[in-house]
């Protein structure tokens, strides 16, 4: 077994990931569903270091020994890239790798419409892509950044952990750093960035306090900054951010929140109709409603206002459920199955 060739045949498969755990045959996911690539032994711990060492360099060696993960991305070339993360279990090593798709799509391939598209036009406030592992908040990321990068001429500066994917020449100069080899870590990375004069700021994640505040900070100094969080709504991300400060302080957060944000979209993938994923999108627009419901805590109100305010392009997780299911895009099955997560959510 060779880790490229079994890359290869994920890509070949049309996979989202591979996975190599000891005491398995190599696996792979292609459309949330998991399944052993045929022809392949069981992977041994020998051959799954062996299989690893061939693409690892010596920092990334020593840093899997002594932190025992590590994430990084992998190239092969005419093939593709890859999100790798590398782990220990049981005393062996495994690994995941998430397939990347050579294209980055744009707003209108991944059903990002003409709100989305006037949020990434302004000049400053923060826009928040949240939800689950996996459902797609890279992709969304990539597809607003890239549109900005082909139709205005900018600074962009993107935080990354790891690099995904790569932008183009085109209007604007993109710089990518990447955590652990060009940034120790995103509050650091954050910390200086005003200094290499940006215009558009894109945060992989905020993990803390630190990177928390000083996102939030800069989308009040005049620039636009893009994040993502792990919520499954709209609501949470503003209890996510506010409980992560000092109870002395979260007040002051609110208000601070209230003025920078521009917008949250959350996300979720579904089972398309006749196969495939799809994205399912809730999106928040920081109206002087909103602005007012977050700055008095009232955060509940918060799906009263989205239910209501399409005009302004709002919706719920509800909404864009059901307007997917009457426009032949998910099955009743489908719809009725996530409608009920989203109420008990």
């Amino acid at each position: 077994m060779e880790l490229n060739n079994l890359l290869k045949i994920a890509v070949k498969e049309g996979a989202s990931d591979i996975h190599l755990v000891v005491g398995h045959k190599p696996i792979i996911r292609v459309f949330d569903k998991i399944k052993r690539i045929d022809g392949f032994p069981i992977v041994t711990n020998s051959e799954a270091k062996r299989m690893i060492d061939g693409i690892l360099n010596v920092s990334q060696k020593k840093k899997i020994q002594d932190e025992k993960e590590l994430d990084f991305s992998y190239d092969i070339d005419k093939l593709g890239r890859f999100r790798v993360n590398l782990f220990w279990e049981k005393d062996n090593i495994g690994l995941v790798a998430r397939i990347i798709s050579k294209e980055i799509p744009t707003l209108e391939q991944i059903s990002l419409g003409e709100t989305v598209e006037k949020m990434i036009m302004e000049k400053h406030g923060l826009i928040l892509v949240t939800g689950p592992t996996g459902c797609g908040k890279s992709t969304s990321l990539a597809a607003m950044i890239n549109h900005i990068n082909q139709n205005r001429s900018l600074v962009i500066i993107t935080l990354e952990d790891p690099i995904e994917f790569l932008f183009p020449k085109a209007k604007s100069i993109v710089v990518q750093r990447q955590l652990g080899s060009d940034m120790n870590s995103f509050a650091e990375g954050l910390k200086h960035v005003l200094r290499q004069d940006p215009d558009v700021i894109m945060v992989g994640e905020m993990r803390d306090l630190e990177t928390i505040a000083l996102t939030l900070t800069l989308a009040e100094t005049g620039h636009l900054v893009l994040a993502t969080l792990h919520t499954p709504n709209a609501s949470q991300v503003i209890d996510r951010v506010v409980d992560v400060f000092p109870s002395h302080q979260q007040e002051q957060v609110r208000l601070q929140f209230s003025m920078a944000l521009n917008a949250v979209i959350a996300q979720q993938l579904v089972p398309r109709k006749g196969g495939g994923l799809i994205a399912a999108r809730e999106i928040l627009v920081n109206t002087p409603a909103v602005s007012n419901i977050i700055r008095e805590n009232k955060i509940p109100q918060l799906k009263t206002v989205m239910q209501t305010s399409a005009n302004q392009g709002m919706m719920t997780m509800k909404q864009s459920l059901e307007a997917m299911f009457k426009e032949g895009l998910i099955d009743e099955e489908t719809a009725k199955a996530f409608l009920v997560t989203d109420i008990n959510d």
